[in-house]
Order: structure tokens, then C-alpha cells, then sequence
């Protein structure tokens, strides 16, 4: 078993080319028991975005705090605490602040 805070691991800035003002928290991931899924929190701060990007696999997002949308081929989604989302296999997407704090969410995805 694993309890943690998440306050205790370290932010990362997300490197990906393409990504503005986003920082990452491995909460599970490689260095985790985990068997099956990584479990990690980004954050966008005001302004910024992850790349527009694609996955061969599916991640399933929840909302925390802030506002924000995730832009896809068709248009945008707004995004506010509460909200989920499911990026399917291949799907290409981004994650935009709109708003004026953070954007915190959750992620989860199958492990590599």
C-alpha cells in the first residue's frame, strides 16, 4: 500500500515541446508498485497549455480546481472542477487554461 500527500512529490515543468506553464507530478508512476495505471497531476498555470499531441493508448482526466478546455479536432470543451473527461487511443487533444488560477487535474493512465 501507498499513502502519500501529494504536496511531498516534486513539480516537475512539463519539457514536451509544445507545452506552456505546465508542471507535473508523478503521484504514481515508475517508481511505484502500481501494476496496472500511473496516476499523475498537472498543472497549468494562467495562459498556459499542453501541446496538441496524441497517445497510442487512452487517459481519463478529472478536474480539481480552475478553468480551462480541452481542444480536439472539432472544437473545444470547457473544463471546470468536477468535469472528466476521456482521451481515446489515438485521439489528438489539448489542455488550455481560460481562467485566472491554476488548472489542476488528474490523470490517469496505463502504465508503460
Amino acid at each position: 500500500m501507498v499513502v502519500k500527500h501529494y504536496a511531498d512529490i516534486t513539480a516537475e515543468p512539463v519539457a514536451t515541446p509544445g507545452a506552456e506553464k505546465v508542471s507535473i507530478r508523478w503521484l504514481l508512476g515508475k517508481d511505484s508498485p502500481a501494476p496496472h495505471f500511473w496516476l499523475r497531476l498537472f498543472e497549468v498555470r494562467p495562459g498556459g497549455h499542453s501541446p496538441y499531441h496524441t497517445h497510442p493508448s487512452e487517459h481519463e482526466i478529472f478536474v480539481l480546481e480552475g478553468s480551462g478546455r480541452i481542444n480536439a479536432k472539432g472544437g473545444g470543451r470547457p473544463l471546470q472542477p468536477g468535469c472528466f473527461a476521456l482521451v481515446e487511443p489515438g485521439e489528438e487533444h489539448q489542455f488550455e487554461n481560460t481562467g485566472a488560477v491554476p488548472l489542476k487535474f488528474l490523470c490517469l493512465v496505463p502504465k508503460e
